[in-house]
Parts: C-alpha cells; structure tokens; sequence
C-alpha cells in the first residue's frame, strides 16, 4: 500500500510528495525493486500532485476529465531493495493550456542517494469524448498559484521534455 503524505512540504529544493517501503512482492530474482514498480511508485505519488490540482480520480468521476500520460522518460540510478524507505520529490512542474510536463525524483531516506527519476508529460483528456481538452480556468489558477509559489525550487537541467508545452 502507498502511503501518501498528508500535506506537500517543501524540502531540500524540492517539494516533498510521498515516502513508500519497498514491499516484499515488488522485488525480483536479483533481489532489488522491480522495473515495473519504480513506475507504479512514481504514479501513485503523481497521484497526490493531481489531487492538489483537482485532477485527481475524484475529479475524473465528478468532471469526466482526466490526465493520460503519453510520454515519459525514466533513469535508474541507483538499487532499492525490500524493506528500503524512499521518498518521491517533484523538481519540476509547468503547464500549458492542454498539457502537463513534470519530473519527480525517488531519494532513497537511508543513504539520500537518487535511485530514480521519472519525467512526463501528460495531456488533459475530456473522457466523455475521448480527446484533449484545454484546462478550466479555477485549475489553471491552482497550477499557476503552484508554479509562483514554487518555480525558485525547481530543476530545470537535464529535463528531456522541455520544448514539448505550446506556450
């Protein structure tokens, strides 16, 4: 089970977005995290950032709108084995009228070593239709609201998907 944190706290340069131990069945036979589940790490922890923009599964039920996932691109930096703490940080965040681009960060607590990174670009989808839609204006004060109070903390080397928003 992903444990979420309750509040999204500022920390390091970096905001702060979920903590997970790594479970028992996610390990593979060369006794570390499984490839598959460094994903699933970062997407439930993206979870928690949807949420706080109203883009969340509740929002998706209520509104009919969502955000898909249609690109990404992934380091693995360092091993995590069973029973290790790791914390998912966001260190980049921007938007334009249909689009979300972002990167998280998995810090193993231990050793504070980056294990991995996972970089997306998202588009937001009318589930009625099937089709990209442009954000309402209430979200696209949120994520504007976000990005002011925190664009100083964010990372912008080494982001693979930066020329990808229509701004």
């Amino acid at each position: 089970m992903i444990k979420k944190t309750q509040a999204i706290k500022i920390k390091n340069m970096t905001i702060h977005v979920s903590n997970q131990i790594i479970n028992k069945e996610w390990t593979d036979y060369n006794n570390h995290l499984n490839m598959a589940y460094y994903v699933l790490i970062f997407d439930k922890a993206w979870e928690v950032m949807l949420e706080k923009f109203q883009m969340g599964e509740k929002s998706a039920k209520t509104t009919k709108r969502s955000t898909m996932v249609v690109e990404t691109h992934t380091t693995y930096n360092n091993e995590v084995k069973e029973g290790d703490e790791v914390e998912i940080v966001l260190t980049y965040f921007d938007h334009d009228k249909k689009r979300l681009h972002f990167k998280l960060e998995m810090i193993e607590k231990k050793t504070k070593k980056i294990s991995a990174t996972i970089e997306m670009l998202a588009l937001y989808i009318d589930l009625n239709k099937r089709k990209v839609c442009e954000f309402e204006n209430e979200k696209y004060k949120i994520m504007d609201q976000f990005i002011n109070e925190n664009k100083a903390k964010f990372i912008t080397n080494n982001l693979v998907l930066l020329g990808k928003l229509k701004k």
